[in-house]
């Protein structure tokens, strides 16, 4: 509570009594540009716990209710608020504001989450054991099995499921296929992944 009235009161201030000069009159540049640092601040308040205006309080709130990113919630809530707002300044507006609060949210969830996006992949072959083994011993992930049964044939198997980011996502594949070109392979985006060996190599 502290930091949020904090950086509200410093938002205030900063915006009443500090003249910046104009660095463009492109309105392009200022969309995005001005979206990019305005994404910067709110994220660095954010991730250490504050906020700086009514928005990201709810966005802080159903980001955690609904499983979603906060920059995601800031943009629809704003979308909304500019989806309004163009019927009285006019659509033109309204669409370089939507375009700046893309711009904030994608920096946003960069400053928030960090630049790693996790998938959780979900792994079904008659060559789970290999498969598993290649995940631990050469892959450094850990692996979690399921004991699943078949909607179709009833019968009993193991699914895999790990956690890896979406830039290891292509690796894990091709090695995956090596194996057993027949796997079914599920991936689900998630926004957060923390703890166990996600990212921590198995010591030898």
């Amino acid at each position: 509570m502290i930091k949020s009235i904090f950086a509200i009161l410093l938002l205030g201030f900063f915006v009443f009594f500090i003249n910046f000069p104009i660095i463009t009159h492109d309105k392009l540049l200022s969309a995005v540009f001005g979206g990019f640092f305005l994404g910067a601040g709110v994220g660095l308040v954010v991730k250490n716990g504050g906020i700086s205006d009514g928005t990201e309080l709810m966005a802080v709130v159903l980001g955690k209710k609904l499983s979603v990113t906060v920059g995601n919630v800031i943009l629809f809530l704003n979308i909304l608020i500019f989806i309004s707002a163009s019927f009285f300044l006019g659509i033109d507006k309204a669409l370089y504001s939507i375009l700046a609060y893309f711009s904030a949210y994608k920096t946003m969830d960069f400053i928030i989450y960090g630049i790693e996006e996790y998938n959780n992949v979900i792994i079904i072959s008659d060559k789970n054991q290999e498969i598993k083994n290649m995940i631990i011993h050469e892959f450094k992930k850990g692996v979690t099995v399921y004991k699943t049964y078949g909607g179709f044939t009833g019968l009993e198997q193991e699914s895999l499921s790990c956690v890896v980011t979406r830039l290891e996502m292509i690796k894990l594949k091709k090695l995956i296929f090596d194996i057993d070109e027949g796997a079914f392979v599920i991936v689900h985006p998630i926004s957060q992944a923390t703890g166990g060996i996600i990212t921590k190599h198995i010591k030898a």
